[in-house]
């Protein structure tokens, strides 16, 4: 199973004590690829070495910055069809979906589990160093969230899926059948609620927090649908006053943005990179985020997308006296300007001057958020620095989520435009308020939340799973072309993807799911 070809102690001890911590101070240094069972698990210092491992699997495609890949499969963004590290994803969006395809298809169900296995290992063994129990409790918090976090990956993607409590040392203690949708909830639930209770209620900076864990637990709630729960925990998370919008949004999508205070405060959980020895491109096939978007171009986004993006004064572009059609993208939203490379711009160092080549896009857009034009002119030496952090959850996503939960018990009521204007009347934002006598029912307020989360969380690699969960991507994605004028395709029972020929062919136990034998 390809998934599981981790599965012996050996290597899985290896896998496990393999790269870099996940504190920024602690990502220089190098920590011994592999070590002995016997006389590893004896001091402090040994788990937090475990543990810099099991972070390091964030690292890995879909878990770490290549996540923004996953626009490429909606109405957000075109996949270029030179993406050789996350091949297929073209062919995904317009139903080219089978048990067979491997790329991107692949490494959704593959890298989760390689996190689930070095997590596992770990809970299996820290009890070994003989540390206090609080001490040891935090460790395991953050470990069992980040399994939670691996997790909910796989439910979303393929529904009911193989759970493994435990680290497994032989490949055929791995063939067992999958539990059911409800159960791999029920188990995420259950690893969160863990970490809720063992972490510290502090800001984040490279280790998972309290924060972090209820931020992803409330995700888990939207996706299930779960209002009530949703709306209680989002609105702790609010009033505990721990995270607040970075007032540059821009920033929070380069390095040194991201080094801030005052944008780093609406970071809560973040995949972590750092120069030199933990970029962006140490993974074979990986260029990083400023080659792969910013030089070759390889997600462009689709004027579906843009032309979403309000006036400066809020309101639609055929609504608005300052739309001018001779020159279309002026005075819009700031935030497509931190997001979208547009006609006729000109990227420029902005400590050197200089220009530098990017490749045409089929679609007549480059992706601009991620990119960091301090590295122009691009080339395979400056990728050598791409350190960009990836962010999986940050504080205007829990005041997007609190909106919407609210919405869908309350209809439109104060506390949901509140949300709303907030994340809109940031600094370097400051749109006007929510038009409140134009969205004034449950219905078009949803509608409104739900372009306001496409816009602000843009080229990250949530709108898939937004799609999905809404339940309207059977819908909405059939309406789209390619570039060159492939109909999208997604059906009803693409809500869950395939197991693919190896998994089935390594576990006689896994069913495939339904709509793919």
């Amino acid at each position: 199973m390809k998934g599981f070809k981790i599965l012996t102690l050996a290597t899985v001890a290896s896998f496990v004590l393999l790269g870099v911590s996940c504190n920024k101070d602690f990502l220089d240094k190098n920590p011994p690829n592999s070590v002995s069972g016997e006389i590893f698990w004896t001091s402090q210092k040994d788990v937090e070495t475990a543990l810099a491992g099991v972070y390091y699997r964030l690292q890995e495609n879909f878990l770490g910055y290549e996540r923004v890949y996953m626009d490429a499969l909606t109405d957000n963004a075109f996949a270029d069809p030179g993406i050789t590290n996350q091949s297929n994803l073209t062919q995904m969006a317009i139903g080219g979906i089978s048990p067979v395809l491997g790329g991107a298809l692949a490494n959704l169900y593959s890298t989760p589990y390689k996190l689930i296995s070095s997590a596992n290992y770990f809970l299996d063994n820290v009890d070994k160093a003989n540390l206090d129990e609080q001490t040891v409790s935090v460790y395991k918090g953050e470990v069992r969230f980040l399994r939670a976090l691996a997790y909910f990956d796989l439910v979303q993607t393929f529904g009911g899926v193989v759970v493994y409590r435990n680290f497994l040392s032989k490949l055929e203690d791995a063939r067992i059948a999958k539990s059911s949708e409800e159960e791999v909830y029920a188990f995420i639930h259950e690893d969160l609620d863990f970490a809720i209770s063992h972490l510290p209620s502090t800001a984040y900076k490279g280790h998972a927090v309290k924060g972090s864990a209820q931020g992803i637990k409330a995700r888990v709630y939207m996706t299930q649908q779960k209002w009530p729960e949703a709306r209680a925990l989002l609105g702790n998370i609010i009033a505990d006053n721990v995270f607040s919008l970075a007032d540059n949004y821009g920033d929070l999508f380069t390095t040194d943005g991201q080094a801030k205070a005052s944008v780093n405060r609406e970071i809560m959980f973040a995949t972590q990179y750092l120069a030199p020895n933990s970029v962006h491109r140490l993974r074979p096939g990986a260029g990083g985020l400023d080659i792969e978007l910013g030089w070759f171009a390889l997600i462009q986004p689709y004027k579906n997308l843009v032309d979403d993006y309000e006036m400066r004064d809020g309101k639609r572009p055929e609504e608005s006296d300052l739309y001018n059609a001779g020159n279309p993208y002026q005075d819009r939203d700031p935030r497509l300007y931190a997001t979208v490379r547009l006609p006729g711009d000109i990227w420029r160092n902005p400590i050197t001057g200089e220009t530098g080549e990017i490749y045409n896009s089929y679609t007549g857009f480059h992706t601009k958020k991620w990119v960091d034009l301090r590295r122009i002119p691009f080339t395979t030496g400056t990728a050598t620095q791409s350190d960009q952090d990836y962010i999986h959850l940050r504080y205007a996503d829990i005041l997007l989520m609190y909106a919407e939960a609210v919405n869908e018990l309350d209809g439109p009521t104060g506390e949901v435009y509140n949300q709303l204007n907030l994340i809109r009347g940031r600094a370097g934002v400051s749109l006007p308020d929510v038009d409140r006598s134009k969205y004034d029912s449950k219905d078009k307020l949803r509608d409104y939340i739900r372009h306001e989360r496409r816009i602000e969380l843009a080229l990250e690699g949530h709108r898939y799973n937004d799609l999905k969960r809404w339940k309207i991507a059977h819908t909405l994605l059939p309406t789209l072309k390619t570039p060159s004028g492939d109909a999208y395709v997604f059906r009803e029972h693409n809500y869950r993807l395939p197991f693919s020929i190896t998994e089935l062919d390594n576990n006689p136990q896994l069913r495939q799911n339904e709509g793919y034998n």
